[in-house]
């Protein structure tokens, strides 16, 4: 949870240095993504541990991502103040959007999973059927006196 935080703080450094150097908040697209990166996997790693039930230290990431709402709205205010018209609702929608995009990847590839998983098994199937049948022959030809 701390490697997150130390992420999402040190993008959010540069976001607010290149601002301050006169720069466009558009040169810090890189930046821009890193926080929201670790504002994501922050936020993950916790649904995680409550999903498993091990218990954590809830204040901390409680804490954790209060500081990544505090410096969201700096991020908002800084967008306002030095962006184009619009560019805080157009960087909203973008990342409601990409959000989806990475749960329908992530559902996608869970169903990938489950789809080989479900292939291999039948194949695991077949093939003992297969051995069986064989087996079977070739009891019956030992029993005729075929096979010596």
């Amino acid at each position: 949870m701390l490697a997150e935080l130390m992420a999402a703080n040190a993008a959010f450094a540069v976001i607010k240095q290149t601002v301050q150097n006169g720069g466009e908040i558009a040169r810090a697209g890189k930046a821009i993504g890193s926080f929201l990166s670790a504002k994501d996997d922050l936020i993950r790693a916790g649904n995680k541990k409550r999903a498993r039930g091990v218990g954590g230290n809830d204040l901390e990431e409680f804490l954790a991502l209060e500081e990544i709402r505090k410096k969201e709205a700096e991020l908002k205010q800084i967008m306002i103040l030095s962006g184009r018209p619009g560019l805080w609702r157009d960087y909203q929608k973008f990342c409601e959007e990409a959000q989806d995009g990475r749960a329908k990847a992530r559902h996608q590839a869970i169903k990938r999973r489950k789809k080989t998983i479900e292939r291999i098994g039948n194949a695991l199937v077949a093939l003992i059927i297969l051995g069986g049948l064989a087996g079977v022959v070739a009891w019956g030809l030992w029993f005729r006196g075929a096979l010596k």
